[in-house]
């Protein structure tokens, strides 16, 4: 039985009375995990909303604890990492990581990052021995598969697109996925959103295709 983690990051609904305000980014996913529910119907989704519950940032008491060794930790650190620890736990069931998230400012939503910066851990997503020379870091998990379904204002972010190095979402998802242990990623994104035009329409229409076919590749 497949098991897919789905982190959700858009602080939008599905749902709202007005349709223009739904979450397209969301729309993607439930279009992804229903394709697949059709090829496997007993698949396992786990459902991680960072945008609707997003998860603590990290401090400087945070670091601490992570670096101190388990057995010594203390009651309070041992609470500062209990979330961390419960969505490494997710990330290590999951063979593939579905993760929706509409572009904010170029990037990704701060709820998103907060997500990576709590399981991207030492000696628990990652090793780090300098005698590997100038690449210390090691990801310890493998042998996921990562589908990134995205949504944006604007468009033509891709290679040869007219803002073509401005979109810094997928190419920093791209970066992260290692320590995911997602060794692919597969994208699907919906674009115009802020043109509201026939182009939007097309691209919403396309990115819901490219979603379920993702979907059936990889559930076959």
């Amino acid at each position: 039985m497949t098991t897919i983690l789905r982190i959700d990051a858009s602080v939008r609904r599905t749902d709202n009375s007005v349709a223009a305000y739904n979450s397209i980014s969301r729309s993607l996913a439930d279009s992804f995990v229903a394709q697949w529910e059709e090829a496997e119907p007993e698949v396992e989704v786990i459902l991680r909303d960072v945008g609707m519950t997003p998860p603590d940032f990290i401090c400087n008491d945070w670091i601490a604890s992570v670096f101190t060794p388990d057995a010594e930790r203390t009651e309070q650190q041992k609470k500062l990492v209990s979330l961390s620890d419960t969505l490494i736990d997710e990330l290590d069931r999951a063979d593939v990581l579905l993760i929706s998230t509409p572009m904010y400012n170029y990037g990704m939503p701060a709820a998103l990052k907060a997500w990576f910066d709590q399981i991207i851990r030492i000696n628990k997503t990652f090793t780090f021995d300098l005698g590997r020379g100038d690449f210390p870091l090691e990801p310890i998990m493998s042998g996921k598969t990562l589908v990134l379904l995205t949504s944006a204002g604007e468009f033509g972010f891709e290679a040869g697109g007219i803002r073509y190095g401005s979109g810094h979402l997928s190419a920093h998802i791209d970066t992260l996925r290692n320590y995911l242990g997602a060794e692919h990623m597969f994208e699907a994104a919906a674009e115009y959103q802020e043109f509201a035009d026939e182009r939007h329409d097309a691209s919403v229409a396309s990115a819901h295709a490219r979603s379920r076919e993702i979907a059936r590749e990889l559930s076959s």
